[in-house]
């Protein structure tokens, strides 16, 4: 477990000699050759640290030489950042005088010397500490290892003896693949590890009804690496019996058409890892072209992963556990195989106690079962039922076997980073995307920034499907949206309590050497606490007032949180607390904004909160932190933020939200180059934006975006990386044909099209207008059709949109959008055909204060008349739409209904086959519904008609005749008569 440290500390020597070098200065001069041999060192030292930490558990010599090594390496770790910050100061300063001239370099040969002392005293005992490691035999890995999952092979082959309590399970999958589609489907077995999701994939591949549904049927083991050349390669060989040598992607891929071409086949992808979508999509799309009814199925740990193969969530196989029954067949299958039935009996009573601790983990089972094959008494089996392996409290390593087996798989950091959990109190719900930034402050993911947010999120997955964690609430976070995709992740979990205590006892005696402290406040434990886990956080009891006290035992923090603790103001001892990389104020109502300044010189400090602290200024000095990579002043009162914030240039995240006082950015925004998330929401009166925002082509979120004041639309073109939710607040002023041709012109250089990462985008009118009357209104369908967005865009929200027609591009049916809000298109006449979006499930219209007439056409209908025959054709009719909510169109008299001939023309053609709920509020001047287009929509079950008060009066009879009209076909639909919702003006 002293590998993340020593990691960091070996990056950082090399980081900090270039930082000196950069700066022109030379504090430590004496021992540069000294702590580059030390840094080769360390590096050597990592290869054997896996192997030392696994004998560390059995050998208490090993477990306290890993301690001092792990101490030491903090204590170096600590000079490093007085070096760093001794080279920050000295940059800062400029000679402006003799006096000042003498000062600095009395102060710098003082500090030269106490950091080359340091160095010194800590080298000196690596020295001791890299002698004693050649007394212990430690195995040399090639390199630090990060075994996420097994790199073994499987193949098709399976042992059916071992295979216990699948048949169900095994019927529904073959179901499954040999069940008729039309096109490509792709079925995917879901389930953590050890939980025998291969093994249900193996006898489904080999049921004699899947074998002869399938002309052709390949087995490919995917694991970590998944390349689609290689894929594509596999799936030739499996079907041709040679290998296709070309390893062109585009050759392969050409050859890939030619083989599965028209052909019904079954192609399994077994231990799939990859989240990237884009690697899975041309093979894919060649895939296509095989025969009806062929099926790609896909094993997977992780569910995030079926999606991203293309499964829906009914083509998704979530495998469940094992019963305690036939947990207990599998293991005396195993542990008894070759015993007659009479010694069977003997040892069942007691098998089906341990069976029943292998909570329906095959692989559990299995691994019991393989230690009592060699077990031939009852008593022996007796001893492994009530060993201490089961009392955690004051148990030893080997009597983990289930959680040890996973856990000596994982690489050092990822030791790290499940044992640090045992921080937190038991039964605590964690954030994931806090936990993953105290991993990143502590060193968990390298000392380095760029892409730890996402190496975090692979650690947590890693961890999570190898089951050490619980109870998962899902949700979205910037992540998915970085990757280009949008997907549920886990947003919070728990620890059971026994991995919980697992994971405090493999912390237990690090950190051993206590630093005597004569503070009387805080005890030895939480001294100790502090030692081992460099984190702390204080929690205000509701009955004390006093603010929290740091004592000398306290300087090896890393990490600390004091949110929501009630503080009159920062405690001074935290400035002294240089080592701090992340520090959470958040939630506090501080008096005096100079405060802010103390902590303005923890030089080190890599993530700071200070949300909802009333602020009303920033200070200046705050610029000095120039490592920051999360800032979040978000719930805060300033008007601005000083230019100096610029100087942060490692500043991945700014959080704004809901400052509502500020009105404008920093100029020098443009500086900052790694920025990846403003989440500027709220920031209403923030409408004035820097033009280097424009270069941040790093950006991934950006709430809002304003153009105003000289802002221009076109400053995104470069933004492709942008996802999530973007809202554009277009508040245009044109008064003349020139203004109108730079307006569109300016909408159309936003390049939204471009923009593949937007899930759900805003189009915001609210300010705009027309001042010269040779402008024609025909400008607003110009704006509006150059800012078409990708078709990936998921959620579309339109409003204060003064055209008359809304652009052909909304109702394209490549569209991938789920849902549309229109509101506030006070011109708009007419709905366009969007019932031809094959995707839609949700739509809401309001306000549409000079829509009259809801034609036909709205469903996808299309009607062609000649002089002799009159046609009606169809594609659409809102194939996928569950709500549809129409409100506050107060002129609107006629909803066309379908004709008598259409009815029977479409015969069994589904309209609407999807609607479950139809609201039609505040509408008055409706006085009746399109019954035979509402016979069509058999899942309707709610209909709303609150505050329509002709609907009202037609259709408020639950017992009369135009009621039932509708009902009738439908006997569970209810309605409602509900308009509290709708608030009109």
């Amino acid at each position: 477990m002293a590998d993340s440290i020593v990691s960091v500390v070996v990056e950082r020597i090399a980081a900090t000699l270039k930082e000196q070098m950069r700066n022109g200065v030379n504090l430590v001069s004496g021992v540069e050759t000294e702590i580059l041999k030390l840094s080769d060192d360390l590096n050597t030292l990592r290869h054997v640290l896996h192997d030392a930490e696994k004998k560390g558990y059995k050998d208490i010599i090993v477990k306290k030489w890993l301690t001092r090594l792990e101490e030491t390496a903090y204590e170096m770790d600590d000079v490093l950042d007085e070096w760093n910050i001794a080279i920050l100061e000295h940059s800062k300063y400029k000679v402006h005088s003799y006096i000042v001239s003498s000062y600095l370099y009395f102060m710098k040969v003082v500090v030269r010397r106490e950091i080359a002392s340091k160095i010194e005293q800590v080298k000196a005992r690596f020295d001791m500490i890299l002698e004693e490691k050649d007394r212990y035999g430690f195995a040399i890995a090639s390199q630090p290892s990060d075994p996420s999952h097994s790199e073994v092979q499987s193949t098709s082959l399976i042992e059916l003896d071992e295979v216990c309590g699948r048949d169900l399970e095994r019927e529904n999958l073959v179901r499954k693949l040999v069940g008729e589609e039309l096109g490509l489907q792709v079925v995917s077995i879901v389930g953590v590890g050890g939980l025998g999701k291969t093994t249900l994939a193996k006898l489904a591949y080999n049921d004699s009804r899947v074998k002869n549904c399938f002309e052709l049927r390949i087995w490919i083991c995917v694991s970590n690496s998944f390349d689609e050349v290689g894929i594509a390669s596999a799936i030739i060989e499996g079907a041709r019996g040679r290998k296709a040598y070309p390893n062109q992607l585009e050759l392969v891929l050409d050859r890939l058409k030619e083989v599965v071409s028209r052909k019904k086949f079954l192609i399994i992808l077994d231990d799939v890892w990859t989240k990237d979508g884009t690697m899975w999509e041309p093979v894919k799309i060649c895939l296509r072209i095989g025969g009806a009814g062929s099926k790609v199925l896909v094993t997977t740990r992780n569910e995030r992963v079926a999606s991203i193969m293309g499964g829906f969530e009914n083509e998704i196989h979530r495998l469940g556990h094992l019963s305690h029954e036939e947990c207990w067949l599998l293991l005396g299958r195993i542990a008894l195989c070759g015993n007659d039935e009479k010694e069977r009996e003997k040892f069942e009573k007691i098998g089906k106690e341990i069976a029943n601790k292998c909570k329906g983990l095959p692989l559990a089972v299995k691994i019991l079962g393989g230690l009592l094959r060699f077990k031939n008494t009852v008593e022996e089996w007796e001893s492994v039922l009530n060993s201490e392996i089961w009392e955690l409290e004051e148990a030893e390593v080997e009597l983990f076997p289930y959680l040890l087996l996973s856990y000596n798989e994982l690489s050092p950091a990822l030791k790290r980073c499940f044992s640090y959990c045992g921080v937190f109190p038991k039964d605590t719900k964690i954030d994931v995307e806090k936990l993953i930034t105290e991993w990143m402050a502590l060193g968990y993911l390298g000392s380095k920034a760029g892409d730890w947010e996402v190496r975090g999120r692979e650690y947590f997955d890693i961890l999570a499907t190898r089951c050490l964690f619980q109870n998962f609430d899902k949700g979205y976070s910037f992540q998915d949206f970085d990757k280009g995709y949008s997907c549920e992740h886990i947003k919070s979990f728990k620890m059971h309590d026994m991995l919980h205590d697992f994971a405090r006892f493999l912390r237990k005696n690090v950190g051993s050497r206590i630093k005597r402290t004569t503070c009387r406040e805080c005890g030895p434990v939480l001294v100790s606490q502090v030692r081992v886990y460099h984190s702390l956080f204080h929690r205000k009891h509701p009955l004390l007032d006093a603010d929290p006290h740091f004592c000398d035992g306290f300087t090896s923090l890393r990490l600390l949180s004091l949110r929501d603790c009630r503080l009159r103001g920062i405690p001074k001892q935290v400035e002294k607390l240089i080592h701090l990389r992340s520090l959470d104020l958040g939630c506090n109502k501080f008096l005096d904004e100079r405060d802010l300044k103390g902590i303005c010189k923890l030089y080190n400090l890599r993530f700071l909160w200070l949300d909802g602290c009333r602020l009303k200024e920033i200070p200046s000095e705050m610029g000095d932190l120039i490592h920051m990579i999360h800032l979040d002043l978000s719930n805060n009162e300033f008007v601005e933020l000083p230019d100096s914030l610029c100087d942060m240039l490692e500043l991945e995240s700014l959080n704004i939200y809901n400052c509502t006082s500020l009105v404008r950015l920093p100029q020098g925004m443009h500086r900052l180059v790694n920025l990846k998330h403003l989440c500027n929401f709220g920031t209403h009166c923030l409408e004035q934006y820097p033009q280097g925002l424009a270069e941040l082509t790093r950006l991934v979120t950006l709430k809002q975006f304003h153009v105003k004041d000289g802002s221009k639309l076109g400053w995104l073109k470069k933004l492709n990386r942008l996802g999530g939710q973007v809202e554009l607040r277009i508040a245009a002023s044109i008064g003349d044909s020139k203004e109108a041709i730079a307006v569109v012109e300016d909408a159309r250089e936003a390049a939204l099209g471009k923009k593949t990462r937007i899930q759900d985008l805003v189009i915001n009118f609210c300010g705009s207008r027309i001042d010269g009357e040779e402008v024609n209104e025909s400008v607003w369908v110009d704006i509006l059709d150059a800012l078409e967005p990708h078709p990936n865009t998921q959620k579309l929200s339109m409003c204060f949109y003064d055209g008359s027609l809304l652009p052909r591009w909304i109702v394209s049916p490549l569209n991938q959008v789920i849902s549309i809000r229109l509101s506030w298109c006070p011109s708009l006449l007419w709905l366009p055909p969007l019932g031809k979006l094959p995707l839609l499930e949700n739509l809401e219209i309001s306000k549409f204060f000079k829509l009259e007439f809801v034609g036909r056409e709205f469903l996808g209908i299309t009607t062609t008349t000649t002089t002799t025959t009159t046609t009606t054709t169809g594609s659409g009719f809102f194939p996928k739409l569950k709500k549809l909510m129409i409100w506050q169109c107060p002129k609107w008299k006629e909803w066309e209904d379908i004709t008598v001939e259409e009815d029977e023309d479409f015969g069994d053609v589904p309209i609407m086959p999807c609607l479950r709920k139809l609201e039609i509020l505040g509408c008055g001047g409706l006085p009746e519904l399109p019954v035979r287009l509402l016979k069509k929509a058999a899942s309707l079950k709610v209909m709303n008609i609150g505050g329509s008060m002709q609907l009202l009066q037609l259709y408020g009879d639950e017992n009369g005749q135009p009621w039932k009209s509708i009902s009738s076909h439908n006997p569970h639909l209810h309605l409602l008569k509900d308009a509290t919702h709708y608030l009109p003006d």
